[in-house]
């Protein structure tokens, strides 16, 4: 497992170097080449982190010779939502947004699996610690991007760093700050030879991975923790939610103890990032037989098969970026 958590950290290291060095980025209300796109070191959001941001996927299908953005306007509308929380206004509603994430990828002429990265922050070149009075800025930029988390089964581990609760730094906003709670549980996990960290809540439940919701599966019922348990309201999340009572399985969103986790037949994490992971190893301890379940991969092939265009199921759910 050593190896693959190295292998994981180089591939990261990998795309941190492309976004660095190439592309188109939206900043201060226009297209400009990504390495102009900059902030001064006396920004508010770098030095308190008060920003949000959000993740969408865009999914090439070459058989279509398209780009298909999953669930885009969700994605603005959650982030209409989260801005309300630190006091940001945003420089268009959700559909303008989207036009203009539509008009970035273009420009951008992706042929391949992207990100797309929003970014809303108080740009006042202040050391005042508030939200009230600060100047706002918005930027938007977009790379390739595969696998965040391996989907061919990877390894968990329950984080000793607690999830932060709604009434301290609330989770239900992708609050830029507030992704330090992240850094310091998957950063452990990662010396514990792990792939993904499980946070659990003030009162010892289970909250969510480390960047993604989780799922799991006892007596075939598909559970999730309920929105009240410090997690962001994820849209892969909901999605899924949607496609399992579809398939007519029973779906709970209830509390969930950690040893439930050890003795649960299936185990997946999801999210934008995470797309659909299923877990097979939790602390040590291998979940259900140690192999990807009929569940995780039922889900999986169907969501794919959906974000990717292969499926004509909820076209509503795509966004195509190229004009035919």
């Amino acid at each position: 497992m050593a190896s693959t958590v190295e292998e994981r950290l180089k591939e990261v290291a990998a795309v941190g170097q492309e976004i660095a060095e190439s592309g188109i980025a939206y900043h201060d209300g226009k297209f400009v080449p990504l390495a102009d796109a900059k902030v001064s070191i006396a920004t508010h959001a770098l030095q308190y982190g008060t920003g949000v941001f959000e993740g969408i996927r865009a999914y090439w299908n070459p058989a279509h010779e398209q780009l298909y953005v999953f669930r885009l306007r969700e994605h603005f509308e959650r982030m209409a939502r989260s801005v309300r929380i630190v006091r940001i206004e945003l420089p268009g509603d959700p559909e303008a947004l989207s036009q203009i994430a539509l008009e970035l990828l273009r420009k951008n002429g992706f042929k391949s699996d992207v990100y797309i990265r929003p970014l809303a922050f108080k740009a006042a070149r202040s050391v005042k610690v508030a939200l009230r009075g600060l100047r706002d800025g918005f930027g938007m930029y977009s790379f390739p991007l595969g696998a965040y988390l391996p989907t061919g089964g990877l390894a968990a581990h329950t984080s000793s760093w607690q999830r932060t609760s709604d009434n301290a730094i609330p989770a239900r906003g992708k609050l830029t700050g507030a992704y330090i709670n992240t850094a310091l549980a998957v950063d452990e996990a990662h010396d514990y030879e792990s792939d993904e960290a499980i946070f659990l809540t003030a009162d010892g439940h289970v909250s969510e991975g480390g960047g993604a919701n989780i799922f799991m599966v006892r007596d075939g019922a598909l559970i999730t923790p309920p929105v009240t348990a410090d997690i962001l309201e994820g849209i892969t999340r909901d999605s899924i939610l949607e496609l399992a009572a579809e398939l007519g399985m029973v779906v709970e969103e209830r509390q969930i103890d950690r040893t439930e986790l050890y003795v649960a037949e299936e185990v997946f994490f999801c999210g934008t990032g995470a797309q659909v992971a299923p877990c097979v190893q939790i602390d040590g301890r291998a979940v259900g037989d140690g192999a990807i379940g009929p569940v995780a991969k039922k889900i999986g092939d169907l969501y794919f098969a959906i974000a990717r265009g292969d499926s004509k199921e909820h076209p509503e759910w795509r966004t195509a970026v190229y004009k035919r």
